[in-house]
């Protein structure tokens, strides 16, 4: 749960640096704000690796909201357009990010099962471990 709490901190700090600096256009106050942004999201993201999430759930995930929330939340403030084929765009990104996820954890079930399977032959008696 800790990881998804850090990945969520690196997204929204990604999006809210975007966003500055997109400010920082007509305002050069907002750059730190773009420079803090940045900073924290790479932080965040080095700690949910450090967490144990694999750098293809995470980097996937960051990068694929970030720009789906970066484009939604620029509609909304700066009136950037957001077409139909944008947001079909957006979908796929989520679905995207979804099956990279669902792959992920397909993966490290099968990894943990193998694990198992594996201890449990180093475990049993003598001859019984299917050696031949």
């Amino acid at each position: 749960m800790t990881s998804w709490l850090l990945l969520a901190g690196a997204i929204v700090s990604e999006v809210t640096a975007s966003l500055s600096l997109k400010a920082a256009l007509e305002h050069p106050a907002w750059y730190a704000l773009v420079v803090v942004g940045y900073l924290a999201a790479f932080l965040f993201l080095s700690l949910v690796l450090r967490a144990g999430m694999s750098l293809g759930v995470a980097y996937g995930i960051w990068g694929a909201l970030g720009v789906a929330l970066t484009a939604v939340l620029a509609a909304a403030i700066f009136g950037e357009p957001l077409t139909p084929l944008m947001m079909l765009g957006i979908l796929v990104i989520i679905g995207g990010v979804l099956c990279v996820e669902l792959g992920s954890q397909r993966a490290l079930a099968a990894r943990r099962a193998a694990q198992t399977a594996a201890s449990e032959v180093e475990g049993a008696p003598p001859g019984e471990s299917g050696a031949l």
